[in-house]
């Protein structure tokens, strides 16, 4: 209760008059805006299909297009540097345990 008091302390008259119309034109614009609404009313596929067909996202799909193809050359770019730095951790190991194991004085 205390928080509604510290939300409401403040406010004029003008203020609380307005807000009221305010919220109450919020939910009622959902109200409005289903209340007569079929389920065709809401599927995109219609326009997404006239504007496909119009040729309009023409641009954007051929730069999704090169997108895609620049992700899978920096994704093979990124196993191959993984799989060669692996490749020289375990050169690299096998090194210093040859090192190591080679010559018993080594570690003294």
């Amino acid at each position: 209760m205390s928080v509604l008091v510290f939300l409401f302390a403040d406010l004029t008259p003008v203020a609380a008059v307005f807000g009221a119309v305010g919220a109450y034109a919020a939910g009622c614009s959902l109200l409005y805006l289903t209340c007569d609404a079929d389920l065709a009313d809401f599927d995109p596929r219609p326009a997404v299909r006239r504007v496909v067909e119009a040729g309009r996202l023409d641009a954007v799909l051929v730069r999704v297009a090169n997108a895609r193809f620049d992700v899978r050359e920096a994704v093979a770019e990124a196993r191959l540097y993984a799989a060669l730095s692996l490749r020289e951790l375990a050169v690299s190991a096998a090194a210093l345990l040859a090192l190591l194991t080679i010559n018993p004085g080594a570690t003294r």
